[in-house]
């Protein structure tokens, strides 16, 4: 429902009324994540979101993504358009409660990380973008490409990452848009080695989207986000809509997968999760794009809901450009701010306060 048949509804209607004051409070900057019952253990009561940036410049399209936290407690995150645009990397600071660019040439980057060293890593996608994981200098802006093959054969479009305590990037490679011909047949979870070797993890997925690693590292979660996606080659037919699961895959002491995958969550035909983190007690964050019920989704190792916070209205629909609150990616402070939980959503980036901490990221150790 776009914002404007919801203003000619809502005299008549109370239920239309509900949804278009929820969607004016998104639009002003807060919502309230109705935290209830008050003993919840992920969200305190009355805890809101808070809009720290919104896109200021004119691109085509697309959506904040891959929020990732810096050494010096700066957040990272991309603005992806969709087309011809290259995409941005921006920062923001919490002390200052400014963003600046740091670089409008990304290289259609997705999701970002900062390794053990505190570098930047940046997954670059297709559509007119690198098709890499890259490596960035952040006092120089300069980059350089990590991996953009699998056994001689070009990525198809790196989405989500994370770094293990050895230094080696897991990635997630799917393929949801661009015409470039895709090389690879499977769209897989891949992980960069140390001596820039790509060796594959799984390809027991559809579509394989947000990933993390348990505490112990001893499981990795997956987000299977099937929209339909993107075909092998031009001439073949669109692929049908498929699997919207989080699943848990058992890793052995060198990182691979040692067992059967477990299914945590299954959305059925609702469109599921996209990025995911993890906190310091092994609960998982989803970010839910789910038209009928967006928001953040927390669940335990086991799969068992343990918190939800609303993020926009329920039960949308139309074009995407009329889907309001809608989140990617989420990612923990540190600090003073390590209760803040960094949100994007839509064009934006949103902060909340939380009750739990994340994980310390690699650049402090573990």
């Amino acid at each position: 429902m776009t914002l404007e048949a919801s203003r000619s509804t809502a005299g008549s209607n109370p239920r239309a009324a509900t949804l278009l004051a929820l969607a004016l409070t998104l639009l002003a900057g807060r919502v309230a994540t109705a935290a209830e019952p008050s003993n919840n253990l992920i969200v305190a009561k009355g805890a809101k979101l808070e809009l720290l940036h919104t896109r200021q410049v004119k691109l085509n399209s697309g959506l904040t993504e891959g929020p990732a936290l810096a050494p010096d407690g700066s957040v990272y995150f991309t603005d992806m358009p969709f087309g011809k645009d290259n995409g941005m990397i921006l920062r923001f600071d919490p002390k200052t409660r400014k963003t600046t660019v740091f670089t409008d040439n990304s290289g259609k980057s997705n999701g970002l990380a900062f390794d053990e060293k505190g570098n930047l890593l940046s997954c670059d996608g297709a559509d007119g973008g690198s098709r890499a994981i890259r490596r960035w200098n952040l006092k120089t802006g300069q980059s350089e490409i990590l991996a953009d093959r699998y056994q001689g054969k070009r990525l198809n479009s790196p989405n989500d990452l994370c770094v293990d305590s050895r230094g080696r990037v897991y990635f997630t490679d799917p393929r949801y848009s661009g015409a470039e011909p895709r090389e690879l047949p499977n769209e897989a979870v891949y992980r960069a080695e140390k001596n820039g070797e790509v060796i594959e993890i799984t390809r027991e997925v559809e579509k394989p989207n947000g990933l993390a690693l348990s505490p112990d590292e001893r499981t990795l979660y997956l987000i299977d986000h099937n929209n339909g996606g993107n075909r092998l080659s031009p001439s073949d037919p669109e692929p049908k809509r498929g699997a919207m699961k989080i699943y848990a895959f058992p890793l052995n002491d060198q990182g691979r997968v040692s067992g059967p995958r477990k299914t945590l969550v299954d959305f059925g035909k609702e469109s599921g999760g996209d990025g995911m983190r993890v906190d310091a007690k092994g609960n998982i964050y989803v970010a839910v794009r789910s038209l009928a019920r967006p928001g953040l989704l927390v669940i335990n190792p086991a799969g068992a809901e343990q918190a939800f916070i609303p993020t926009g209205p329920t039960n949308q629909s139309g074009l995407f450009e009329e889907w309001r609150g809608i989140p990617s990616n989420m990612e923990f402070g540190t600090g003073a701010d390590r209760h803040t939980l960094y949100v994007t959503m839509d064009k934006s980036l949103y902060r909340i306060r939380v009750k739990t901490q994340g994980l310390p990221p690699r650049w402090a150790g573990r």
